[in-house]
């Protein structure tokens, strides 16, 4: 089996966006491919340096999100960034291969950077280096447990190809040591907020969380915007400019024809349809969040979980520290 490695930054509780769009693959692919799946602390410490409580907090909670969504530790390997200190150690070594220029222009960090600047005004003028360095991190990430294909959305391209860049690099200077890893493009686009937001996030209250309980759902939903033209009842009405039925479509696959249907001809309140969505909704969540409530009563299989996952990527990790080292002719005393 091919190795696959991916992660996610422990900043706050999983929401729809990242199930539809990233965890619902990465548990069809924990059953074909060699799968490592990284709790990203240090990374989240890259915008979160001054809230590390908030980092070291949703560490055991994004596990038990992973694993309530159906992440298998029989097959999959969970482990967590931080303490595995020879992807530090790597960066370090990846850091002299490449240019800040190079850096700055990366598609994605350059994304990320004017969102910063959006949200945070002036203040996201200042990049620390942590951050404009991240994609360093990641290719370190990736190549230490021999990644070969990283699942990613479009908009994550450009940071498998810088990995690309560095594994070149550093084989041309070095001697062959690594596999250069191929982006597995998720077929899913990002979705849009409960306010028709191009962007979801818990920041701006229009994602629906996997722990959301159902008077959370019914607030959320009951808000969500729908066609702007249907002013009445009975107006016909256009459901793919609706977010209600954008969320139907997730979630109500069953009965969405007749969804779609009774919304163009006028036979569908936005009311009734909110309320459809909600009890769709409660019935999708209800099997993620008893899993959840599993492991929220039982933490020590949680940590022995994440423990074992980090005892075997480190194993794996000093292996390829050791070469990586050999190779740089650095691995004195030997």
């Amino acid at each position: 089996m091919k190795t696959i490695l991916t992660g996610i930054r422990p900043t706050g509780p999983l929401h729809l966006g990242h199930y539809f769009g990233a965890v619902k693959n990465w548990v069809k692919l924990q059953d074909e491919y060699n799968t490592f799946i990284e709790i990203a602390d240090v990374q989240a410490l890259t915008d979160n340096f001054n809230n590390p409580e908030k980092v070291r907090k949703n560490v055991r909670e994004l596990a038990i999100d992973l694993l309530a969504s159906g992440i298998d530790p029989n097959k999959a390997t969970i482990f967590i960034q931080s303490m595995v200190p020879e992807i530090a150690e790597l960066t370090i070594y990846f850091s002299n291969l490449v240019t800040v220029s190079r850096l700055q222009r990366n598609p994605t960090i350059k994304t990320e950077i004017k969102q910063k600047k959006e949200l945070f005004g002036n203040s996201g003028e200042s990049v620390t280096y942590g951050f404009l360095g991240y994609p360093v991190s990641q290719a370190a990430d990736i190549t230490l447990f021999g990644g070969e294909v990283i699942p990613v959305g479009e908009d994550q391209l450009p940071l498998v190809e810088q990995t690309r860049e560095i594994v070149r690099k550093f084989n041309s200077i070095y001697g062959e040591t690594f596999k250069e890893p191929e982006a597995l493009l998720s077929n899913v686009t990002r979705l849009k907020g409960l306010d028709g937001n191009e962007k979801m996030g818990k920041s701006l209250g229009n994602a629906i969380n996997l722990t959301d309980d159902i008077n959370e759902i019914k607030r959320k939903i009951m808000g969500a915007v729908t066609d702007p033209d249907k002013i009445k009842k009975d107006d016909k009405a256009n459901p793919e400019v609706c977010m209600v039925y954008y969320y139907h479509k997730l979630v109500s696959k069953d009965n969405l024809d007749t969804i779609k249907k009774e919304c163009q001809n006028g036979h569908r309140g936005c009311v009734d349809c909110k309320k459809e969505l909600i009890k769709n909704m409660e019935e999708f969540l209800k099997p993620i969040q008893e899993r959840r409530k599993y492991y929220e009563e039982h933490e020590e299989i949680v940590d022995k979980i994440l423990i074992d996952g980090t005892v075997k990527a480190r194993m794996i990790a000093m292996e390829t520290i050791a070469k990586v080292k050999k190779q740089m002719q650095i691995d004195y005393f030997n």
